[in-house]
């Protein structure tokens, strides 16, 4: 069976945090470790299969996820943990760092209701279109109880809290003023107004309050406020995003791997796929297996900025595509409990305003060679572009990266 093993991996205690070289070299270092396993062998004589690895290293240390064909779920997570270890034994520069952890992360929820059902009438379909409908179906309210119903809600809170780059004010919620306990809603105060996050989010454009949420289409009309977001609205759908990044990371896989066993495109596929043909269509024969590895790393790359505090800006188109897909997954995962109200829906869509800068991606989704209004949109958000940074200050994760043809290595338009 084929799991995803993430490995959490910690730099020395007391060791300063890395910087962006550090990062980069940490990372190939990495890569290359895992690039000379062929196969691992354990207890028993029991053979695993190594498939991928993806690396995304933070300034703490570095999480990977493993795609292993292994016997069992514990081997998998033994096997991997150990051949960590010493990769980074192997390596003179990292041989201090630290295995923290290494497990096959599965959704409670749907791996206790797999359990309770399995073999009886309630026991989730096997087929994966269905399985999908039947997981992404909204409950019926009499299914859930209400103490359910907030055991979810007080997990989602407790997510809330790893989603470090970003604090109340990027999801809209008014600054208060300590002393009268009354929101600065002034006209001196536009940052505020506006939801922008200290130190947070772009560092410039206009507010939440003029950009449409995306798949939403829509923009306020003249002269509505915005709604007044409360902290509560703002932490629930704060810990919707670091669930629906575990989530959407765990299905990118199955896509990854629903094309590598097919040898083929998103627009060819036969088998089931999650997330990759929700992309722009347009472009669907282009969607192979080496594009569903870089745009797999650019969204463990992108949701690891956004949990360890160091995201500023997004740092390419691919990066934008994949901040709409985790935004659509957070509303299902809200839907799904009964958690989605008026107030967490406003508060992802001030999240959104304050994260994009623009939305020329959703060109992108039309069909013609023009944007939605005429501008020649498309032109400029060609495919061989995806994984290109906006700017020389931008980051993009290098096994994704573009390369520009004159290094002599083929472009994303050619792979």
């Amino acid at each position: 069976m084929t799991y995803v093993v993430t490995v959490e991996i910690r730099i020395p205690e007391g060791a300063p945090e890395l910087d962006g070289l550090h990062r980069v070299g940490a990372t190939a270092l990495l890569e290359q470790g895992f690039a000379s396993v062929a196969g691992i062998e354990g207890a028993d004589g029991m053979e695993m299969d190594l498939f991928d690895v993806a690396v995304a290293v933070h300034p703490g240390g570095a999480i990977l996820k493993v795609m292993v064909a292994a016997p069992s779920l514990e081997f998998a997570e033994e096997a991997v943990g150990s051949v960590s270890e010493e990769v980074l034994e192997r390596s003179e520069l990292l041989a201090e760092w630290t295995v923290e952890s290494s497990e096959v992360q599965l959704h409670t929820d749907a791996a206790r209701e797999s359990l309770e059902a399995a073999d009886g009438p309630g026991a989730p379909p096997s087929d994966p279109q269905a399985r999908r409908a039947h997981h992404t179906a909204k409950p019926d309210t009499a299914d859930e109880t209400e103490q359910e119903t907030q055991d979810h809600e007080a997990a989602f809170r407790t997510l809330a809290a790893r989603l470090r780059s970003f604090g109340p004010a990027a999801f809209g919620v008014a600054e208060t003023d300590t002393e009268t306990d009354t929101e600065t809603d002034t006209e001196t105060d536009t940052e505020t107004d506006t939801g922008a996050g200290a130190g947070t989010g772009p560092e410039a454009g206009p507010g939440p309050d003029v950009r449409p949420e995306p798949g939403e289409g829509e923009r306020p009309r003249a002269g509505h406020a915005p709604p007044v977001i409360t902290p509560e609205s703002a932490e629930l759908a704060a810990g919707s995003l670091v669930y629906g990044a575990e989530v959407l990371i765990d299905e990118l896989y199955d896509d990854v791997q629903a094309l590598a066993e097919e040898d083929t495109t998103v627009a060819e596929c036969q088998g089931h796929l999650w997330h990759l043909d929700q992309l722009p269509s347009r472009h669907a024969q282009q969607y192979n297996e080496l594009f569903a590895r870089r745009f797999l790393v650019t969204a463990i790359a992108l949701t690891t900025r956004f949990t360890d505090g160091s995201f500023r800006r997004l740092g390419c188109l691919a990066e934008e595509l994949v901040l709409k897909l985790l935004i659509e997954q957070a509303h299902v995962t809200l839907d799904l409990h009964g958690l989605l109200d008026e107030d967490v829906a406003a508060a992802l869509g001030r999240f959104a305003g304050e994260v994009y800068e623009d939305m020329d991606f959703a060109w992108l989704q039309d069909t013609g060679e023009d944007g939605a209004d005429g501008r020649g949109g498309g032109a400029a958000l060609g495919f061989g572009t995806w994984f290109t940074p906006f700017d020389d200050a931008r980051y993009v994760h290098p096994y994704a990266l573009d390369e520009m043809p004159e290094t002599g290595v083929p472009d994303a338009a050619e792979n």
